[in-house]
């Protein structure tokens, strides 16, 4: 079967593209959709998701573009982007990548800023989906998504992790009646999964790893003990995520 994983991070090194497409190659995966890793250090994230907070280093979205480039389409850059300096440069650059990342818990913008607004605008302009991934904090959380959704009806966005919780039913439940939000689900519960499955449909659910935080064998596994039937696999494998970047006719 074809897979797709829909989260990846690459931060910038000599040997970070080589091992991801080499731990991609070991797990059968053919292409990922790919954000800049690196941005700010796990134990300055753990505090911000629970304490607020935020940081102003820019991501490398260079080496991200770069490393699509030479991959032959198999890593998908996404452009990670800053709202407090980034939106011209996203605007100028955004022809050379295919979606872009929002991350309230990076960079403590919540979803109704109107610097985030800005940078969704150009997303939509350019028809790019947009990922990002809700917090338990004011601003952030899943009804704020829900509203940004709803100025723009006719953009994708994606959930990430199924919610701000492994566990997070109630923000599926509030995604649901959101046509234009699909969720991801690296990270999450297998329950969740499978409650996503139900009360979405398998053509709003994205498989994803969140490599190298996460391995990919985990998340595939994950899955394998869902007992999926093959179209259902098919789509949140493959078929949503061409469907999102504008490729299922490719």
């Amino acid at each position: 079967m074809t897979i797709f994983d829909f989260h990846v991070r690459l931060a910038p090194g000599p040997d970070t593209v080589p091992t991801l497409l080499a731990t991609m190659d070991a797990h059968g995966i053919s292409r990922a959709a790919v954000s800049a890793g690196g941005v700010i250090d796990l134990d300055r994230l753990s505090a911000q998701l629970v304490e607020g907070g935020h940081v102003e280093a820019l991501a490398d979205n260079g080496f991200v573009r770069a490393a699509g480039e030479l991959s032959g389409n198999r890593l998908v850059p996404f452009y990670f982007a800053s709202p407090y300096t980034d939106l011209a440069a996203y605007r100028a650059q955004a022809h050379r990548y295919r979606g872009l990342e929002l991350s309230p818990a990076v960079y403590g913008v919540g979803f109704a800023d109107p610097r985030t607004v800005a940078l969704v605008r150009v997303a939509a302009d350019v028809g790019h989906p947009v990922y990002t991934v809700c917090l338990g904090q004011p601003g952030a959380r899943t009804a704020d998504l829900v509203a940004l959704a709803r100025q723009f009806p006719t953009m994708p966005f994606v959930y990430g992790h199924c919610g701000f919780t492994g566990i997070d039913t109630n923000g599926i439940n509030q995604i649901a009646g959101q046509p234009n939000i699909v969720t991801e689900t690296s990270g999450c519960l297998t329950v969740t999964v499978r409650i996503a499955l139900q009360r979405l449909g398998a053509d709003r659910v994205l498989f994803g790893t969140e490599y190298p935080l996460q391995d990919p064998g985990v998340e595939l596994a994950k899955y394998a003990a869902l007992g999926l039937d093959e179209p259902t696999r098919q789509k949140v494998f493959w078929h949503n995520a061409k469907r999102l970047l504008g490729e299922e006719h490719r």
